[in-house]
């Protein structure tokens, strides 16, 4: 059987635009994000606790070579040049580069079939030259330069079937077991699988059976393994649980060392689980407390009751540290899975009931809504200040922030500060930006520039991960990317591709490159954040309220009044509809 090496596929990757246009606010004239949803958790948590101290949760991805040693101090100077772009110096690497360092795409080796596994596959082998390269049929599974490019969901399912002599490379193990889920349900992935593995040992002689099944017990288990370390949040159903808990009484029959493994694995998992109920109950609990504290906000008289960033901390790379925290502690939480969940089909027993079934990608649009906030929070400390001076010293402070984020790799802060800085409460401040020198955030802006499908913020973007290869400290090894772009390239990559081919097989070149997407980010998370925690600077970027849309329009006109009509009728709107809201309440 051919190996089943990621095929390098014909989807076109993104190029570099050498022609860059000249710096400018793309975004100014753009109007304000919507406010992100709340999101609804169930349990409780204390304020009081910092959510941030609680441990890192197992990855089987965190690598060794990630230095726990923290990098050594950097001290911010204003007079750093924002043109001086850190990751502009090495060259490019292909997109098609893929690392060694995560399962998903590790361990490429070709796998001997055993007898049984022939059986089960036409043994008449097909092949035939196709442009450049060699497509080979091996019954239901077609091949293009040993690498697999489609088969029928069944040829799929037995493939993934360990045997005596055989086990499935991992890179086909991941790809198969995070795409799965657009066919069929992983409780049902899992229970063909088990049930195929047992029946292929039956031979009518029970003590032959067992055996049989006591010399591929350790494969199974060796393949329940990677998918309890790799897809945990699938065991949060309990059908899953229950189906690991009826593989593991059935390995204690055959073999004593291979049911020690189960007992462990399946603590592990456990723990993995309660760590991520911790962290959802924390990230409730902190939503709860920003919502209950909005009464200082409901004019800009009262901002002196209220503590605005800088008095929390006036050092831009302090502030760009601790936001990195709240990015790498939020993205070591997302499952892999999440990224395909968001467009897989509807699971039939969505209302299912149970301890361990909660909202597939919670996880991932809690990230989400961090952006959001993180931008409203921005446009508040903007907006709230009584004087001009005041809020003049906020942007630039901001400004400073978003470059020591570039600098550090933390682009998806970044762009959350420039969006914050560009909504229209913000924008429409003529006085106030008069005051700041915006050649640094202009630069900034140009960075992330959406022209060219965000052609300059993936030349970085490349360039922070090629730093990050060739890391000599856990400072540089950081790449936080803006994560609602790569949200929207997996979409595209999935609705752009057929996930059936003509003659129904399933189009495993697409499976291939959603693979590759989510093996990338898997590596970015795996990052442990080198810097030190400073609580009561996470504390306020977490739980300090923030305007409204509508109130930070209301703020903004507080600030610089309405300079026509239309303004003076959005203000007079404004006004009775939050006095109206605020007397319902």
């Amino acid at each position: 059987m051919p190996p089943t090496t990621p095929y390098a596929g014909k989807f076109n990757s993104y190029g570099n635009n050498n022609s860059h246009p000249q710096p400018h606010s793309p975004y100014r004239s753009g109007t304000a994000p919507k406010p992100a949803k709340e999101n609804v958790y169930n349990g409780a948590y204390s304020s009081s606790e910092n959510p941030y101290d609680i441990p890192q949760p197992h990855s089987s991805y965190r690598s060794s070579s990630v230095s726990s040693a923290a990098s050594k101090e950097h001290h911010y100077k204003s007079s750093c040049a924002v043109s001086d772009n850190p990751y502009s110096s090495p060259p490019p690497h292909s997109p098609r580069q893929h690392s060694t360092s995560c399962p998903g795409r590790a361990y490429r080796h070709t796998s001997s079939s055993s007898g049984s596994e022939q059986s089960c596959r036409n043994n008449s082998t097909k092949g035939r030259l196709y442009g450049h390269g060699i497509t080979a049929s091996y019954g239901e599974m077609c091949y293009h330069d040993n690498s697999l490019v489609s088969a029928s969901l069944e040829a799929l399912i037995q493939h993934l079937v360990p045997t005596v002599d055989y086990y499935p490379d991992r890179s086909y193990v991941f790809t198969f077991l995070l795409s799965s889920r657009l066919f069929l349900h992983p409780y049902e992935l899992m229970t063909r699988v088990c049930h195929l593995c047992v029946e292929q040992q039956r031979s009518g002689d029970a003590l032959l059976d067992k055996i049989r099944f006591r010399e591929v017990a350790p494969k199974l288990v060796q393949l329940l393994t990677e998918w309890t370390e790799t897809f945990p949040y699938d065991f949060r159903d309990e059908r899953m649980m229950r189906c690991l808990k009826d593989m593991t009484h059935h390995v204690a029959r055959g073999d004593e060392y291979s049911w020690r493994a189960m007992q462990q694995m399946t603590q592990r998992l456990i723990k993995r689980l309660s760590a991520l109920g911790q962290y959802e109950e924390a990230v409730a609990a902190l939503n709860a407390v920003a919502m209950e504290r909005p009464a200082s906000l409901k004019s800009k008289q009262a901002s002196g009751q209220r503590s605005d960033v800088m008095s929390v901390c006036d050092d831009p790379f302090i502030l760009a540290q601790q936001l990195t925290h709240v990015e790498l502690d939020r993205l070591s939480f997302i499952g892999p899975e999440e990224f395909i969940q968001t467009f897989a089909m509807k699971d039939p027993l969505e209302n299912h009931k149970g301890f361990f079934r909660k909202r597939k990608t919670s996880n991932l649009e809690a990230y989400v809504n961090w952006f959001n906030r993180l931008s409203y929070l921005v446009a508040t400390e903007i907006c709230m200040p009584v004087k001009k001076k005041h809020r003049a010293r906020i942007i630039e402070f901001f400004i400073d922030v978003a470059q020591e984020c570039f600098n550090i790799g933390n682009f998806n802060s970044l762009m959350a500060i420039i969006t914050g800085m560009n909504m229209s409460p913000v924008a429409r401040l003529k006085k106030t930006w008069s005051k700041v020198n915006t050649d640094k955030f202009e630069i900034l802006e140009h960075q992330m520039d959406p022209s060219s499908n965000f052609s300059n913020y993936r030349t970085a973007l490349r360039g922070a991960t090629q730093r990050s290869e060739t890391a000599h400290s856990s400072q540089e090894k950081i790449v936080i990317p803006f994560f609602s772009l790569l949200i929207k390239d997996i979409y595209f990559l999935n609705e752009g591709c057929a996930s059936r081919l003509s003659n129904s097989h399933i189009n495993f070149e697409k499976l291939w490159e959603l693979a590759k997407q989510v093996s990338e980010f898997l590596v970015w998370r795996q990052v442990i954040c080198p810097f030190d925690r400073d609580r009561r600077i996470l504390q306020y970027l977490v739980t300090t309220p923030v305007f409204s849309e509508d109130e930070l329009h209301l703020a903004s006109y507080e600030s610089e009044g309405p300079e026509n009509n239309m303004e003076k009728d959005s203000r007079r709107s404004l006004r009775s509809s939050l006095l109206h809201r605020e007397n319902r309440t």
